[in-house]
């Protein structure tokens, strides 16, 4: 019987980061936003009632918990008051996750695109990635919620990064933080390293490698890839 070798794996050539979670801590900002938020409306929801919906997008992430307490939401404006809660918060308090900026640069010096595709509106992306020294203009690609219809887990995100850089999905590698990310990442046919940054690894053991966090993640994490 001849044996037959396993088909080697595309060479990586392009990396393609989540933002919320994986690049800024804006988790428990965009919380604290959309807390305030529906208090103002008389609405005590739990900073806890948002976790099912981490990852996908704020019309998900707020209509969620409105359809969990059964309030009746214009979601355009409720969506338009908690990002100017947040948009009042960031510059004070966002912060970039050690490693992130690190990680970005090595990846660039190793000859690899970088792209975001973020399930967060362009207002939001552009706020962070420039707030963190890595605005929208150093990144060979930015996705955001406006540039597809259907978000993570949908691979449409990830998708469309790769196509604005003319790479092939399996020639890409995600950097995910929520379940719902990776999801998205296997369904566009990408190799997914998960960091450990909002849910614990148990929540994150479908990516084909999770580390604990950013400064934890190697350059070889990324690139280095057994056959078939």
């Amino acid at each position: 019987m001849v044996a037959v070798r396993p088909t080697p794996a595309p060479a990586v050539r392009a990396v393609i980061f989540d933002m919320d979670g994986v690049l800024t801590d804006s988790e428990p900002l965009i919380n604290e936003a959309a807390v305030r938020m529906f208090r103002e409306r008389g609405v005590p929801v739990q900073p806890e009632d948002f976790l099912p919906f981490v990852g996908t997008g704020e019309d998900r992430y707020i209509g969620g918990v409105a359809e969990k307490h059964g309030v009746e939401l214009d979601l355009a404006e409720a969506k338009r008051r908690t990002y100017e809660i947040y948009l009042e918060l960031a510059p004070r308090k966002l912060r970039a996750f050690p490693g992130a900026v690190e990680t970005v640069h090595a990846c660039r010096e190793a000859g690899l695109a970088v792209a975001v595709a973020s399930s967060a509106d362009r207002v939001k992306v552009r706020a962070n990635l420039t707030l963190i020294g890595l605005p929208p203009e150093s990144w060979h690609a930015v996705v955001t919620a406006e540039d597809v219809r259907h978000k993570k887990p949908a691979p449409d995100l990830f998708l469309a990064a790769a196509c604005k850089l003319g790479i092939p999905p399996g020639a890409c590698v995600v950097i995910e933080d929520a379940p719902s990310g990776i999801q998205a990442a296997l369904a566009a046919g990408m190799r997914c390293v998960a960091v450990a940054q909002t849910f614990g690894p148990d929540r994150l053991r479908q990516a084909h490698r999770v580390r604990s966090s950013l400064r934890e993640l190697a350059l070889k994490d990324l690139t280095d890839w057994p056959a078939g």
